[in-house]
């Protein structure tokens, strides 16, 4: 049998990609437990409200008592920008999300998550920030792998086609509470369309990256105070759960892993989160895949990994140019040196 030192050693050489599980079964859980608790009731405003108080409350600490002295001052400049960057970004973006999911399922909204990566690169390339080229291989593989993700998006969200029988529980235990069929996200199709529509805006908002404020906006869209009330029910526990452990535990660890690994490694894992969302969604919610789903999120999926390979290879070329070029100006120095 192993010993606890070995077992430690496994884990100390593999933690990278146990973090990057781990996020992605948190992600999962996010998109689960916000469908549940939106199609009960749960005003989306407040959730998003909730949500980052939680936030704020777990993250606070470290930032009072770990970067208080090496936080830079925080000047009128920069504070404006913060708030536009925060309201533009994370409020807009989150409440447009939490809107949307009320229309559409956990599916759908995972698998949209997924086009972010892309849409990045589509903002970046229109403002030249990115590179794109035809003239060679990894250039190439961005564009296609671009227009695949963005069409199985839109293939996923408008193309239903026949339901998987085989995985379709709906009619096993249809008197269970669980199975209510809001949570299902069953609706009409002009609902799906609507929230399909605010679930890609609100990736293209998050794609911005920007970050926080958002209690003033739900106080100006919903003044009825039984609608801020928390119980200890599952309202509760999902802003403690998206607060607490995706702002607070999860976004630590994505940062930590993109500074060991870099940006690429982080989001190949990301179609982890669809999968997962996916299998939970039929067995927790009984919800029903569709043929169009399937073939929406294969596309999806593979735009996202050709944009990543196009990505890594430009980077890895990039690197060994650089390379290159630092052990040609030694060589010639040191032939200048010799000559001398």
């Amino acid at each position: 049998m192993r010993s606890i030192v070995e077992y430690a050693n496994v884990v100390e050489s593999h933690k990278l990609y146990i973090a990057v599980l781990f996020i992605q079964f948190v992600y999962a859980g996010m998109a689960l437990l916000s469908k549940a608790a939106i199609s009960r009731g749960m005003n989306p405003f407040v959730f998003v409200v909730y949500r980052q108080a939680f936030a704020s409350v777990a993250l606070a600490p470290f930032a009072i008592f770990l970067e208080r002295k090496k936080a830079p001052p925080l000047s009128n400049v920069l504070l404006c920008k913060i708030f536009l960057v925060s309201f533009c970004g994370l409020t807009l973006s989150l409440n447009l999300y939490y809107i949307a999911i009320n229309n559409t399922t956990a599916t759908f909204a995972a698998a949209t998550t997924n086009i972010i990566p892309v849409i990045t690169f589509i903002m970046a390339a229109l403002l030249r920030m990115e590179t794109v080229s035809i003239k060679n291989v990894p250039g190439i593989a961005k564009l296609i792998g671009s227009a695949t993700a963005v069409s199985g998006a839109l293939v996923f969200a408008f193309v239903k086609g026949p339901p998987l029988k085989f995985m379709n529980l709906n009619q096993s235990t249809p008197d269970d509470h669980i199975q209510d069929s809001s949570i299902k996200g069953c609706c009409s199709s002009g609902e799906w369309i609507k929230g399909s529509l605010l679930m890609i805006s609100a990736n293209i908002l998050w794609s911005l990256w920007f970050v926080l404020q958002s209690a003033f906006w739900a106080m100006a869209v919903e003044r009825n105070p039984s609608a801020w009330k928390l119980g200890w029910d599952l309202h509760l526990l999902a802003v403690a759960y998206c607060g607490i452990t995706v702002n607070g535990i999860c976004y630590w660890l994505q940062v930590w892993t993109i500074e060991k690994k870099g940006p690429v490694f982080a989001s190949m894992f990301t179609p982890l989160g669809l999968l997962l969302t996916a299998i939970f969604s039929v067995f927790l919610w009984r919800e029903t895949l569709h043929l169009g789903s399937i073939g929406g999120a294969i596309l999806l999926v593979s735009g996202l990994y050709g944009v990543l390979w196009g990505k890594k290879k430009e980077e890895s070329k990039s690197m060994t140019n650089e390379h290159n070029s630092s052990e040609t100006k030694a060589e010639i120095k040191l032939e200048c040196i010799t000559h001398q």
